[in-house]
């Protein structure tokens, strides 16, 4: 069993428009293995940040909309610490994870095997319908064009990662939108980072999604996702 408990691991969530979930997530994630929890309210017009709040999360305001401008601004923070963090959690705020699976995600790095831990919704116990049909396809697609360019395989680019705080600050993210997590795979492939993927379990979001829920959002975000691997290459 990991000593979690002198390991400093910082929890981020981006969150838009998630008063009915955000709580939920606050609440699942395992307190004993986290040091702070900390909740980027990204330009939302509900009760969000006072839902985050009251469920024991630190709430910063990030008023650019953009996925990866609300990691930015998490980042941002870390950077500001006296004491920051060994390990680095990201989580989204829709509830379609299971945060209590996180020891899944930071027990390899604690252990010093690795790098960076991508939690596979396709390796797991996925729920009917939690994924669109355009999702698996643009995962399929992104995983098999990262293998063929960077010579890494991955079968996903699931949101519920962690990774080192000092990888993530060598791998210098950049993205604002929806890049966000295929820039931090196809960045640390590149700089032969030591990663791995654990099954994580994946059920249907609370409420609507603002991505793959929408005909623009996907096509952008597919796009972007392509873009991406092809410019750090």
């Amino acid at each position: 069993m990991i000593q979690q408990n002198r390991t400093k691991v910082v929890v981020i969530i981006p969150a838009y428009n998630e008063e009915n979930a955000v709580g939920k997530v606050v609440g699942a994630i395992p307190k004993d293995w986290v040091t702070e929890i900390i909740v980027v309210n990204n330009n939302s017009n509900d009760q969000t940040p006072l839902v985050a709040q009251q469920a024991g999360a630190v709430v910063i305001e990030q008023p650019l909309q953009g996925y990866g401008n609300a990691c930015l601004k998490g980042l941002d923070y870390l950077k500001k610490m006296e004491n920051p963090p060994d390990i680095v959690l990201f989580l989204d705020a829709d509830y379609s994870d299971y945060p209590e699976e996180a020891p899944l995600l930071l027990e390899p790095i604690m252990a010093g095997e690795v790098d960076m831990v991508i939690g596979s919704r396709n390796l797991g116990n996925r729920e009917k319908g939690a994924m669109t049909p355009q999702q698996i396809f643009g995962n399929w697609l992104a995983t098999t064009l990262i293998k063929w360019f960077y010579g890494v395989v991955y079968t996903d680019l699931g949101p519920f990662r962690a990774i080192r705080y000092q990888a993530l600050l060598q791998i210098d993210m950049q993205d604002k939108t929806y890049g966000w997590t295929v820039e931090m795979q196809v960045k640390a492939a590149k700089l032969k980072m030591k990663t791995k993927e654990v099954a994580v379990s994946y059920r249907n979001r609370i409420g609507h999604s603002k991505i793959s829920g929408t005909i623009k959002g996907t096509i952008l975000a597919g796009y972007k996702i392509i873009t991406t691997i092809i410019k750090y290459k």
